[in-house]
């Protein structure tokens, strides 16, 4: 039997003082759940084989489409389809959110901003 732990992502969020980290911090079936504090731009990427939903925990999370941008504040929920492209960044110094995802999602990285591709 697995052991109960109650855990606060926010009071969390706060002990953490890295630039950027996405920590495991629950299982559930066969998908995590990451607690991810941000401070610089994540690069544009997409996960082939998980959707990926975000639960704003503090500040705003901007997640970049390749055609359009969502403002993610503390208490919302966004979810972001497989072979979707994107990127994510704080909007100001910092951003905490939950991440959901599957526990073998794989990340591709787009090498360059696809704002800026001429294909």
């Amino acid at each position: 039997m697995k052991s109960l732990t109650l855990l606060n992502p926010a009071q969390l969020g706060q002990t953490i003082t890295e630039d950027y980290s996405n920590l495991p911090i629950s299982l559930v079936n066969d998908h995590v759940v990451r607690l991810s504090i941000m401070t610089q731009p994540y690069y544009w990427h997409f996960h082939p084989n998980s959707d990926e939903s975000f639960l704003g925990v503090e500040g705003i999370l901007v997640i970049e489409l390749e055609d359009q941008i969502i403002e993610l504040y503390p208490g919302q929920l966004f979810t972001i389809p497989r072979n979707t492209l994107h990127q994510t960044r704080p909007k100001a110094e910092r951003s905490v959110n939950l991440t959901f995802e599957h526990q073998d999602m794989e990340t591709v990285k787009k090498e360059s901003d696809p704002k800026s591709d001429n294909s």
